[in-house]
Protein backbone atom coordinates (compact mmCIF):
# COMPACT_ATOMS: atom_id res chain seq x y z
CA UNK A 1 0.00 0.00 0.00
CA UNK A 2 1.97 3.13 -1.04
CA UNK A 3 -0.26 6.18 1.07
CA UNK A 4 1.67 9.91 0.78
CA UNK A 5 3.01 10.43 4.21
CA UNK A 6 2.16 13.53 4.20
CA UNK A 7 -1.27 12.58 4.71
CA UNK A 8 -0.28 10.77 7.84
CA UNK A 9 0.77 14.16 9.02
CA UNK A 10 -2.31 15.99 7.88
CA UNK A 11 -4.19 13.01 9.48
CA UNK A 12 -2.07 13.97 12.94
CA UNK A 13 -2.81 17.29 13.37
CA UNK A 14 -7.21 16.71 12.35
CA UNK A 15 -6.79 14.10 15.26
CA UNK A 16 -5.03 16.23 17.36
CA UNK A 17 -7.37 19.51 16.99
CA UNK A 18 -10.31 17.49 16.70
CA UNK A 19 -11.55 20.00 13.78
CA UNK A 20 -10.77 20.42 10.11
CA UNK A 21 -11.00 23.82 10.01
CA UNK A 22 -8.13 24.08 13.46
CA UNK A 23 -5.70 21.40 11.37
CA UNK A 24 -5.80 23.69 8.35
CA UNK A 25 -4.80 26.56 10.19
CA UNK A 26 -2.09 25.01 11.94
CA UNK A 27 -1.32 23.64 8.60
CA UNK A 28 -1.15 26.97 6.50
CA UNK A 29 -3.81 24.54 4.48
CA UNK A 30 -7.63 25.26 4.11
CA UNK A 31 -10.24 23.26 5.20
CA UNK A 32 -11.77 22.03 2.18
CA UNK A 33 -8.07 20.64 1.09
CA UNK A 34 -7.61 18.58 4.55
CA UNK A 35 -11.13 16.99 3.58
CA UNK A 36 -10.57 16.00 0.70
CA UNK A 37 -6.82 14.43 1.71
CA UNK A 38 -8.88 13.01 4.68
CA UNK A 39 -11.05 11.01 2.30
CA UNK A 40 -8.28 9.85 0.38
CA UNK A 41 -6.61 8.24 3.21
CA UNK A 42 -9.89 6.35 4.36
CA UNK A 43 -10.55 5.40 1.14
CA UNK A 44 -6.72 4.18 0.55
CA UNK A 45 -7.07 2.69 3.76
CA UNK A 46 -10.51 0.89 2.95
CA UNK A 47 -11.88 2.08 6.57
CA UNK A 48 -13.40 5.22 8.46
CA UNK A 49 -11.25 6.89 10.48
CA UNK A 50 -13.58 9.65 12.03
CA UNK A 51 -17.22 10.49 13.29
CA UNK A 52 -18.55 13.65 12.11
CA UNK A 53 -20.62 16.16 14.92
CA UNK A 54 -21.80 18.96 15.14
CA UNK A 55 -19.14 20.55 17.59
CA UNK A 56 -16.49 18.98 15.14
CA UNK A 57 -14.82 14.88 14.46
CA UNK A 58 -14.56 12.01 16.83
CA UNK A 59 -12.06 9.52 16.25
CA UNK A 60 -13.44 6.10 15.50
CA UNK A 61 -11.82 2.77 16.64
CA UNK A 62 -9.58 2.31 13.81
CA UNK A 63 -8.71 6.24 14.08
CA UNK A 64 -7.63 5.90 17.38
CA UNK A 65 -5.38 3.20 16.44
CA UNK A 66 -3.73 4.16 13.05
CA UNK A 67 -3.73 7.67 15.47
CA UNK A 68 -1.50 5.60 18.43
CA UNK A 69 0.84 5.04 16.20
CA UNK A 70 1.20 7.94 13.94
CA UNK A 71 1.84 10.24 16.77
CA UNK A 72 4.08 8.08 18.40
CA UNK A 73 6.08 8.49 14.77
CA UNK A 74 5.66 12.16 14.88
CA UNK A 75 6.83 13.02 18.13
CA UNK A 76 10.08 10.62 17.24
CA UNK A 77 10.59 12.32 13.84
CA UNK A 78 10.31 15.83 16.05
CA UNK A 79 12.80 14.44 18.45
CA UNK A 80 14.83 13.55 15.75
CA UNK A 81 14.96 17.10 14.10
CA UNK A 82 15.62 18.90 17.47
CA UNK A 83 18.38 16.76 18.12
CA UNK A 84 20.58 16.83 15.09
CA UNK A 85 19.40 20.68 14.63
CA UNK A 86 22.23 20.97 18.00
CA UNK A 87 25.47 21.53 17.80
CA UNK A 88 26.37 18.76 20.16
CA UNK A 89 23.68 16.41 19.64
CA UNK A 90 25.07 14.23 22.46
CA UNK A 91 24.57 16.77 25.34
CA UNK A 92 20.88 17.96 24.15
CA UNK A 93 17.60 15.94 23.15
CA UNK A 94 14.13 14.95 25.12
CA UNK A 95 14.36 11.64 26.51
CA UNK A 96 10.69 9.61 27.23
CA UNK A 97 11.19 6.90 29.95
CA UNK A 98 8.10 5.02 31.70
CA UNK A 99 8.93 4.23 35.22
CA UNK A 100 6.89 2.49 38.01
CA UNK A 101 6.76 4.50 41.41
CA UNK A 102 8.91 1.27 42.97
CA UNK A 103 12.10 1.75 40.30
CA UNK A 104 11.42 5.40 40.56
CA UNK A 105 12.52 5.75 44.12
CA UNK A 106 14.92 2.67 44.81
CA UNK A 107 16.67 3.60 41.82
CA UNK A 108 16.05 6.23 39.13
CA UNK A 109 15.75 9.17 41.95
CA UNK A 110 19.35 9.04 42.39
CA UNK A 111 20.63 7.63 39.17
CA UNK A 112 18.81 10.84 37.47
CA UNK A 113 20.14 13.40 40.05
CA UNK A 114 24.04 12.52 38.80
CA UNK A 115 22.91 12.16 35.16
CA UNK A 116 21.78 16.03 35.27
CA UNK A 117 24.88 17.24 36.24
CA UNK A 118 26.62 15.55 33.62
CA UNK A 119 24.07 16.57 31.00
CA UNK A 120 22.07 19.19 32.17
CA UNK A 121 20.35 20.00 28.22
CA UNK A 122 19.00 16.74 27.68
CA UNK A 123 15.91 17.11 28.94
CA UNK A 124 13.64 13.88 30.45
CA UNK A 125 9.99 12.90 30.58
CA UNK A 126 8.81 10.26 33.05
CA UNK A 127 5.89 8.45 32.45
CA UNK A 128 4.33 6.93 35.47
CA UNK A 129 2.55 3.61 35.17
CA UNK A 130 2.29 0.21 36.19
CA UNK A 131 4.66 -2.52 35.21
CA UNK A 132 2.07 -4.35 32.17
CA UNK A 133 0.86 -0.80 31.16
CA UNK A 134 4.48 0.84 30.66
CA UNK A 135 5.67 -2.25 28.80
CA UNK A 136 2.55 -1.56 26.74
CA UNK A 137 3.74 1.60 26.17
CA UNK A 138 7.18 0.63 25.15
CA UNK A 139 6.17 -1.44 22.39
CA UNK A 140 3.66 1.04 21.17
CA UNK A 141 6.51 3.13 20.61
CA UNK A 142 5.45 5.82 23.28
CA UNK A 143 8.88 5.72 25.55
CA UNK A 144 11.86 5.40 23.94
CA UNK A 145 12.63 2.90 27.46
CA UNK A 146 11.40 2.58 30.71
CA UNK A 147 12.48 1.68 34.34
CA UNK A 148 10.27 -0.94 36.00
CA UNK A 149 9.57 -3.61 38.88
CA UNK A 150 9.92 -7.47 38.29
CA UNK A 151 9.33 -10.27 37.76
CA UNK A 152 7.11 -10.28 35.24
CA UNK A 153 6.45 -12.38 31.94
CA UNK A 154 8.84 -10.33 29.27
CA UNK A 155 7.18 -10.24 25.92
CA UNK A 156 9.69 -11.78 23.37
CA UNK A 157 9.92 -7.99 21.43
CA UNK A 158 11.32 -6.37 24.51
CA UNK A 159 14.94 -6.69 26.03
CA UNK A 160 15.16 -6.39 29.91
CA UNK A 161 18.19 -6.11 32.17
CA UNK A 162 18.27 -6.11 35.89
CA UNK A 163 19.53 -3.14 37.49
CA UNK A 164 18.98 -3.64 40.81
CA UNK A 165 17.74 -6.36 43.06
CA UNK A 166 15.90 -5.70 46.06
CA UNK A 167 14.40 -7.22 49.43
CA UNK A 168 10.76 -6.56 50.36
CA UNK A 169 9.99 -6.92 53.94
CA UNK A 170 6.45 -6.90 55.91
CA UNK A 171 5.66 -4.30 58.20
CA UNK A 172 2.77 -3.04 60.07
CA UNK A 173 2.08 0.32 62.32
CA UNK A 174 2.65 0.10 66.26
CA UNK A 175 -0.17 -1.06 66.77
CA UNK A 176 1.14 -4.27 65.48
CA UNK A 177 3.98 -4.40 67.58
CA UNK A 178 3.28 -7.44 69.75
CA UNK A 179 3.57 -9.58 65.96
CA UNK A 180 7.57 -8.77 66.63
CA UNK A 181 7.71 -10.91 69.05
CA UNK A 182 9.01 -14.42 67.28
CA UNK A 183 8.83 -15.25 63.44
CA UNK A 184 5.22 -16.01 61.82
CA UNK A 185 4.36 -18.57 59.81
CA UNK A 186 2.69 -17.29 57.29
CA UNK A 187 -0.81 -18.75 57.46
CA UNK A 188 -0.75 -16.25 60.17
CA UNK A 189 -0.95 -13.40 58.06
CA UNK A 190 -4.94 -13.76 57.00
CA UNK A 191 -5.96 -12.91 60.55
CA UNK A 192 -5.14 -9.55 59.81
CA UNK A 193 -5.88 -6.84 57.93
CA UNK A 194 -3.74 -7.07 54.68
CA UNK A 195 -2.69 -3.22 52.49
CA UNK A 196 -0.94 -4.06 48.67
CA UNK A 197 -1.16 -3.12 45.67
CA UNK A 198 -4.12 -3.71 43.35
CA UNK A 199 -5.04 -5.91 40.23
CA UNK A 200 -3.14 -5.25 36.98
CA UNK A 201 0.01 -4.66 38.93
CA UNK A 202 3.41 -6.97 39.08
CA UNK A 203 3.29 -7.03 42.42
CA UNK A 204 -0.59 -8.12 43.41
CA UNK A 205 0.18 -11.02 40.81
CA UNK A 206 3.63 -11.97 42.36
CA UNK A 207 2.01 -11.92 46.00
CA UNK A 208 -1.16 -13.38 44.80
CA UNK A 209 1.14 -16.30 43.33
CA UNK A 210 3.38 -16.65 46.36
CA UNK A 211 0.19 -17.21 48.60
CA UNK A 212 -1.17 -19.94 46.48
CA UNK A 213 1.74 -22.05 46.43
CA UNK A 214 1.62 -21.44 50.15
CA UNK A 215 -2.03 -22.73 49.66
CA UNK A 216 -3.42 -19.85 51.09
CA UNK A 217 -6.21 -17.39 49.19
CA UNK A 218 -5.78 -14.07 50.25
CA UNK A 219 -6.66 -11.22 48.79
CA UNK A 220 -5.75 -7.47 50.06
CA UNK A 221 -8.11 -6.14 52.76
CA UNK A 222 -7.25 -2.21 51.17
CA UNK A 223 -6.06 -1.99 47.98
CA UNK A 224 -4.25 1.13 46.82
CA UNK A 225 -3.06 2.44 43.43
CA UNK A 226 -0.13 3.46 43.68
CA UNK A 227 3.10 2.14 45.70
CA UNK A 228 3.32 5.67 47.34
CA UNK A 229 0.15 5.25 49.61
CA UNK A 230 0.80 2.04 50.91
CA UNK A 231 3.07 3.84 53.80
CA UNK A 232 0.93 6.13 54.76
CA UNK A 233 -1.77 3.72 55.44
CA UNK A 234 0.26 0.85 56.99
CA UNK A 235 2.00 3.79 59.57
CA UNK A 236 -1.80 4.53 60.61
CA UNK A 237 -2.54 0.96 61.33
CA UNK A 238 -5.09 0.34 58.58
CA UNK A 239 -3.08 -2.83 58.28
CA UNK A 240 0.31 -4.98 57.27
CA UNK A 241 1.84 -5.01 53.84
CA UNK A 242 5.08 -5.67 51.87
CA UNK A 243 6.93 -2.65 51.30
CA UNK A 244 10.85 -2.37 50.35
CA UNK A 245 13.04 -2.14 53.09
CA UNK A 246 14.96 0.88 52.02
CA UNK A 247 12.05 2.52 51.54
CA UNK A 248 10.53 1.67 54.85
CA UNK A 249 14.21 1.91 56.74
CA UNK A 250 13.45 5.35 57.88
CA UNK A 251 9.89 4.98 59.47
CA UNK A 252 11.26 1.92 61.02
CA UNK A 253 14.18 4.00 62.55
CA UNK A 254 12.08 6.21 63.38
CA UNK A 255 9.88 3.76 65.32
CA UNK A 256 6.73 4.68 63.07
CA UNK A 257 6.59 1.45 61.72
CA UNK A 258 7.24 -2.56 62.92
CA UNK A 259 8.97 -4.89 60.79
CA UNK A 260 7.14 -8.45 61.13
CA UNK A 261 9.33 -11.59 60.77
CA UNK A 262 8.38 -14.36 58.40
CA UNK A 263 9.35 -18.29 58.76
CA UNK A 264 9.15 -17.95 54.77
CA UNK A 265 11.13 -16.37 52.25
CA UNK A 266 9.64 -13.60 50.36
CA UNK A 267 10.00 -13.74 46.21
CA UNK A 268 13.22 -12.39 45.10
CA UNK A 269 12.07 -8.30 43.36
CA UNK A 270 14.64 -6.59 40.69
CA UNK A 271 14.30 -3.12 39.39
CA UNK A 272 15.15 -3.94 35.16
CA UNK A 273 15.51 -1.31 32.16
CA UNK A 274 13.09 -2.58 29.21
CA UNK A 275 13.51 -1.51 25.49
CA UNK A 276 12.24 -2.53 22.42
CA UNK A 277 14.20 -5.20 20.73
CA UNK A 278 13.35 -4.08 17.24
CA UNK A 279 13.53 -0.26 17.50
CA UNK A 280 16.90 1.80 18.02
CA UNK A 281 17.27 4.34 20.22
CA UNK A 282 17.85 8.43 19.85
CA UNK A 283 21.08 9.81 20.75
CA UNK A 284 19.84 11.47 23.80
CA UNK A 285 18.29 7.90 25.06
CA UNK A 286 20.69 6.14 24.33
CA UNK A 287 23.19 8.37 26.49
CA UNK A 288 20.29 8.41 29.26
CA UNK A 289 20.43 4.06 28.74
CA UNK A 290 24.05 3.53 28.71
CA UNK A 291 24.50 5.85 31.79
CA UNK A 292 21.79 3.69 33.47
CA UNK A 293 23.59 0.57 33.15
CA UNK A 294 26.80 2.12 34.03
CA UNK A 295 25.67 3.55 37.09
CA UNK A 296 23.99 0.29 38.17
CA UNK A 297 27.42 -1.46 37.50
CA UNK A 298 29.41 0.96 39.88
CA UNK A 299 26.61 1.22 42.92
CA UNK A 300 25.60 -2.72 43.14
CA UNK A 301 27.31 -6.40 42.62
CA UNK A 302 25.11 -7.15 39.24
CA UNK A 303 26.82 -8.57 36.42
CA UNK A 304 24.87 -7.07 33.59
Amino acid sequence: MDINFEYFKIFYYVARYKNMTKAAAALGSNQPNVTRIMKLLESQLNCRLFIREARGISLTQEGELLYSHVEAAYRHLLNAQEEIGRQDSQKGGTVDIGATETALYLFLLDALHDFRQEYPAIRIKIHNHSTPETVKQLIRGSLDFAVVTGPFEVPGVVHCEDVLDFQEILVGGTQYKDLCREPMDLSDIRYYPWIGLGRGSVTYDLYKDFFLKQKIDLEPDMEVATSNLMLPLIEHNFGIGFVPEKLAFPALKEERLVQICLKTTLPRRSIQIISDKGRGKSIAADTFYKYLKRYSSKQNPIKL
